[in-house]
């Protein structure tokens, strides 16, 4: 009897996006949780990724931004110029203003935003929320975490900015991908970081990020992150295409494997006693189960609400879009002259806001469409028709909402009886 004592009501109504970046940009991009606006009518940005450095002190050879097909990283600045960071300002303020938001979310981003050092987040930070006053503006930061000492945690809760990391699981794991230039691992020193942030600084901690690596055990994974006593925990797909595709992908298409490494997660998290660590994707599935809306895009079909601005002021859309093709997020515009309303009438914007009507024609027809969504967008790609097709991941994200159904029908059917 999980079901009900976990997830409380959540009806269908517009929420504010809830989603977490990760280092490199393997950040789900973020959904409103609100029905699609009418034809002509976009929602509106509630989620700004502001892109305080450029460059990374870690070489993941999993991170698109640096090892796939969109290398404009290596022409940006280093830094956002405190120019530019005060025009963010002003335009995410001008953007809430003019749609009633109540506040805005900022995620300082990278690469790795902690190279901004204290002195630069410091400075982000400050103009950022002066130039969007009156509204108020939720930061929070995603790091890998190496740098993460005890100057920065006294800096972020004097900010009131909140902490993610990126942890791939124990020592073994996390250091397959996530290593220093020199080639030796990062898992000692984001280990370190955390005993800080989960110490004295545990109003800091936001969550942990999680990329699925198939040649870790996924239960071993899952308890290393537990350690840490997370209050989020996000598994993220890596970034692949049906041109570029995943690690691992089988040509058969029958074959899940990455559906195969998440399900026992799930069982564990779902069976457990007592109050879980949240686990998004299981949970918006959940709640897309339920007839509810989801607030993380990759599943479901909620509007994408979320802008990325890169060093050199450029507004683009989702930078994940980079392991499709190069400028596969542009859109041409500039915080220096252009507002986020601009932003809205891209096409690309459109697109990742038009629902269920925006899926190929293979998804409308699949019965789990409204609570896959068509998975993440830039895992749609296929170089000759673009954005038009199921997700590389269809056959795994199938099974994965397959086996979470069973287990809400199970739980669903015993409270029935129960009452009847």
């Amino acid at each position: 009897m999980l079901l009900f004592r976990r997830w409380p009501d959540r009806r269908p109504t517009p929420r504010r996006s809830v989603s977490m970046p990760g280092p490199g940009g393997h950040r789900p991009p973020a959904g409103t949780g609100a029905r699609p606006a009418p034809p002509g009518r976009p929602v509106p940005i509630r989620q700004f990724v502001v892109k305080l450095h450029s460059r990374c002190d870690l070489a993941c050879d999993h991170c698109y931004v640096y090892t796939m097909a969109d290398q404009r990283w290596r022409s940006r600045p280093r830094t956002m110029s405190p120019l530019v960071l005060a025009r963010v300002g002003e335009r995410i303020g001008e953007h809430a203003r003019r749609h009633r938001l109540d506040r805005a979310g900022v995620i300082l981003h990278g690469g790795e935003p902690l190279l901004a050092g204290p002195d630069g987040i410091e400075r982000a930070v400050g103009l950022i929320r002066r130039g969007a006053a009156p509204v108020p503006v939720r930061m929070t930061v995603q790091t890998n975490g190496v740098r993460l000492d005890d100057a920065f945690l006294r800096l972020f809760a004097r900010l009131s900015v909140g902490v993610s990391v990126s942890l791939d699981g124990d020592r073994a794991a996390h250091d397959r991908h996530r290593r220093r230039p020199d080639g030796r691992g990062s898992h000692d020193l984001v280990q370190a970081a955390l005993r800080r942030l989960t110490g004295s600084y545990r109003q800091l901690f936001n969550g942990l990020l999680c990329t699925v690596e198939l040649r870790n055990d996924p239960r071993t994974v899952y308890r290393s992150l537990l350690a840490y006593r997370p209050p989020v925990v996000d598994f993220l797909l890596p970034h692949g295409t049906w041109t570029s595709p995943p690690p691992g992908r089988p040509a058969d298409p029958r074959h899940t494997p990455y559906a195969d490494w998440l399900i026992p997660i799930f069982d564990e998290w779902y069976h457990s006693p007592g109050p879980p660590t949240r686990i998004r994707l299981f949970e918006e599935i959940i709640q897309l189960l339920l007839g509810g809306t989801s607030r993380l895009a990759g599943v479901g079909a909620s509007p994408v609400a979320v802008a990325v601005v890169e060093t050199d002021g450029a507004i683009e859309l989702d930078d994940t879009l980079g392991a499709a093709h190069p400028g596969a997020g542009r859109t041409g515009l500039h915080v220096a002259r252009d507002t986020f309303d601009a932003a809205l009438d891209q096409p690309g914007f459109r697109t990742q806001q038009a629902g269920l009507t925006g899926l190929a024609a293979g998804c409308r027809a699949c019965d789990l469409h409204r609570v896959c969504g068509g998975g993440l967008y830039t895992h749609r790609y296929r170089a000759g028709n673009g954005f038009d097709n199921p997700s590389v991941y269809c056959a795994d994200l199938y099974r994965l909402i397959g086996h979470i159904r069973d287990a809400v029908r199970r739980d669903v059917a015993a409270l029935r009886k129960a009452a009847s």
